[in-house]
């Protein structure tokens, strides 16, 4: 047998694999790595969160990447360089943790890297009817798994594509396995650049169960931060639009896009959310005097509006009350959570601290739970008579060898 085919029936045959799980989100304000304890598979998954660190990308890394990210014009040679730059960068990121952590890559089973999203393009985005659904994300896995030494599982996204899917979200597989509860409806916000949910019924029935994209998170406060404060990622706390007032022809304005009318399951992106987005809607409401404050507070405002929008159509006759768990960027902004309590009174707001996993550690882990699934899993928890949900194993496999 081939070693590296039979280093990944090892892998697979062990009660306990610890895989490292890396997320790099819309926000490109660092590489989230989480090294996880998985055991079983499917419902029965159990995982334990050993280490986590957020190392943050240096401002020379967020430009590079910007050069490519969610523009319809490119040099492609860039492209095609940062491809392989982007993934020997995440190695060292992922061995420098090793290192703080003292554990030696051999220790590790495999690497589940989600790569760095570039282009996210659906068709109902496009609006190509000759082109499938799309999504790009770089950081090639052969370069991870040789520089590492370790076994990287990648590229989740395109399989979701090709077997139907938009290739987001895919916290649905992961919130499924996790997070579920018999007898508790729960709501798994993440607000990171764009804000999605996935809904976990108390039934356990994966018939209504679903995961959507909302609208933006953190995409167009951060944009729109960095622009009037350079040197600031993000406005830190929402100090900033906790001292402006909204601006309501111009929130109107931001809403008025067939998005927000379309059905559910669907995915978006800073593709369209972007600061030209806000630009033409300040134009149509005659608002691009807005000092910064209130333009953060608008903007505030607007993604309050996309999540509350989403869940009251989602769910406009429940009785039962609500749990949702939030993580994500977006958590740690006060204005925004605040303005989600005051419009969703019937919620019960919790963060994912509440069941056992670090909020910001959420989606790292997720990944290292589809690693999992990838590697001991059946495909059986999830119906593919679930829109957008197909019932497939995600991820390429790369040998480190």
């Amino acid at each position: 047998m081939n070693p590296n085919l039979h280093h990944l029936l090892t892998i697979a045959q062990k009660p306990q694999r610890r895989i490292i799980g890396l997320m790099s989100g819309t926000s490109l304000d660092g590489l989230d790595v989480a090294l996880c304890l998985c055991e079983g598979s499917g419902p029965a998954t159990r995982v334990r969160v050993e280490q986590f660190a957020t190392v943050p990308y240096a401002e020379s890394v967020k430009a590079e990447i910007r050069r490519v990210f969610a523009q319809n014009t490119i040099e492609f040679e860039h492209l095609c360089l940062l491809n392989p730059w982007i993934a020997l960068l995440h190695a060292d990121m992922v061995l420098d943790c090793l290192r703080a952590w003292e554990i030696a890559p051999q220790q590790v089973d495999c690497i589940a890297s989600h790569g760095q999203t570039v282009f996210h393009a659906p068709r109902s985005q496009h609006g190509k009817p000759n082109f499938p659904n799309a999504t790009l994300q770089i950081g090639d896995g052969d370069h991870l798994a040789v520089r590492t030494g370790i076994l990287t599982i990648s590229d989740f996204r395109q399989k979701h594509v090709a077997a139907g899917g938009e290739g987001a979200p895919l916290a649905v597989y992961g919130d499924y396995l996790l997070f579920s509860k018999a007898g508790e409806d729960r709501i798994l916000l993440n607000m990171g650049g764009i804000a999605n949910f996935t809904f976990l019924p108390g039934t356990l029935d994966v018939e209504t169960m679903f995961s959507t994209d909302v609208g933006p998170g953190n995409t167009l406060l951060d944009a729109f931060t960095q622009l009037y404060f350079p040197g600031k990622s993000y406005d830190t706390d929402g100090t900033i639009a906790a001292q402006g007032q909204v601006h309501e022809p111009l929130l109107r304005a931001l809403l008025d896009h067939p998005f927000y009318a379309a059905d559910f399951p669907k995915t978006t992106g800073p593709e369209l959310f972007s600061r030209d987005y806000v630009v033409q809607a300040q134009q149509r409401s005659g608002s691009l005097g807005l000092s910064p404050a209130d333009l953060l507070a608008t903007l505030v405002a607007f993604s309050a509006e996309g999540i509350v929008g989403a869940i009251r159509r989602c769910f406009p006759t429940s009785s039962a009350p609500l749990t949702v768990y939030a993580s994500g960027g977006g958590m740690h902004n006060p204005v925004l959570m605040r303005a989600l309590r005051l419009q969703l009174p019937n919620c019960r707001f919790l963060t994912t601290h509440d069941l056992g996993i670090n909020p910001d550690a959420k989606e790292a882990v997720l990944f290292a739970v589809l690693a999992n699934e990838s590697l001991v899993g059946s495909n059986a928890p999830l119906g593919s008579s679930r829109p957008g949900i197909p019932a497939v194993s995600m991820g390429k496999f790369s040998f480190a060898r």
